[in-house]
């Protein structure tokens, strides 16, 4: 780990520090921010009686100064530490695939790795922002949004996540450049550009990313369109955001093509659209669909590696030809919110089924109750991964 990796993780904290014992002026050029959590984990394997168990702790850290009105940085870190029987029984697969940093620079560092906890911290957002008139810049590790959609993004050839690591909401970010340059009060045109390890081939491959995007507003939607390439793929894509009836109606679509054979027909479709709506009673409602027209029709299991180690990209979110989600969401009381998801793979008849309830105890500390409950098949998309259990208490500043 370089020297000044180690000077941020020692800096960082102690900002924290003073931040929270010495307020600050309300008139300072900066902001620290974040929150502390520990979590309960319960998994149930399929086919096995014998119940695992892991206690998380976690911390966020975020930093953005302003020193004037052209720059802006914002450093992120995420510190880390995992122990229970899951340690145990996997060590040491678990640590070495929950430290798995594919950017251009290796920025998470483990400080403790054995049979009974490990212990990381990883940079995820480490950036500079120049902006003047309608141009802007940002370079380093950050997170360069194209999705339009909530769950299944197939416009996000930078930084796709996995909808079922539900805890990292900041989602992850890439080392790249981010040209933008605002054309209109509603439309922009941007180039992004990432450079990134591939860490699922032996030889650790440097893969590039590159695409110009442009959006713009027409008859009350957001549209863009896109073309580039991804890793190996050539990519063109095509999204939009609206409303229908006062439903959300959001949808995008990404064509894939290896770039060794840009005149063949082979190429790759992955295709997502969503509905939502708000009643007037607060109760809200989501459906969406996939098409992924290089997955298969019959049993789509990833085996389990899923949960660990599958390299998720908007080309590849499932092995499924198809996939249906759909989402409910009520709160109780003001304080209290409970919300119950599904997906469904409809040729292999796997699905999984997500409930949970959010208390908030104060302004600043909620209490998390959620299961992630898959059932099907041997192999089939979601057979293979039983019920895993959390429960979460976290104190945001």
């Amino acid at each position: 780990m370089t020297t000044s990796l180690k000077i941020l993780l020692l800096i960082v904290p102690a900002l924290l520090l003073q931040s929270i014992a010495f307020p600050q002026p309300t008139d300072r050029n900066w902001r620290l921010y974040g929150h502390l959590q520990t979590m309960q984990q319960v998994w149930v394997p399929p086919g096995v009686s014998q119940w695992q168990t892991m206690t998380a702790l976690g911390n966020r850290l975020d930093f953005r100064w302003h020193p004037g009105n052209k720059f802006s940085f914002h450093a992120g870190v995420r510190n880390n530490a995992s122990l229970g029987q899951m340690v145990h029984d996997y060590h040491p697969y678990f640590a070495e695939f929950s430290t798995l940093d594919d950017g251009l620079i290796d920025l998470t560092h483990m400080w403790i790795n054995d049979s009974s906890i490990f212990f990381y911290s990883n940079i995820d957002r480490l950036n500079v922002k120049f902006r003047t008139g309608n141009f802007e810049a940002i370079v380093g590790r950050q997170r360069i949004n194209w999705g339009m959609n909530l769950i299944w993004t197939p416009n996000d050839i930078f930084n796709a996540y996995n909808y079922f690591d539900f805890d990292y909401v900041e989602r992850p970010g890439c080392d790249a450049v981010l040209l933008q340059y605002y054309t209109g009060h509603t439309s922009s045109l941007q180039f992004g550009l990432k450079v990134d390890r591939h860490l699922y081939v032996i030889d650790s491959a440097y893969k590039v990313t590159g695409a110009l995007m442009y959006r713009f507003n027409r008859w009350g939607y957001d549209f863009q369109f896109l073309g580039g390439v991804m890793r190996e793929d050539a990519v063109v894509g095509l999204g939009w955001a609206g409303h229908i009836r006062g439903a959300g109606f959001n949808g995008e679509a990404s064509y894939f093509l290896d770039r060794k054979q840009l005149f063949d027909t082979t190429g790759a479709v992955v295709a997502s659209a969503e509905m939502n709506y708000t009643f007037k009673n607060s109760l809200y409602l989501q459906g969406g669909y996939l098409y992924n027209s290089a997955g298969t029709a019959g049993a789509a299991g990833w085996g389990a590696a899923f949960m660990l180690a599958v390299d998720i990209s908007a080309k590849n979110f499932t092995k499924a030809r198809h996939s249906l989600f759909a989402q409910a969401s009520y709160p109780i009381t003001p304080l209290i919110n409970a919300s119950l998801a599904g997906i469904f793979n409809p040729n292999d008849k796997s699905g999984f089924a997500g409930p949970s309830v959010d208390l908030s105890l104060t302004t600043n500390l909620s209490l998390l109750f959620t299961g992630q409950i898959f059932w099907g098949n041997e192999k089939t998309a979601y057979g293979d991964y039983g019920t895993l259990c959390y429960m979460r208490l976290k104190w945001s500043f």
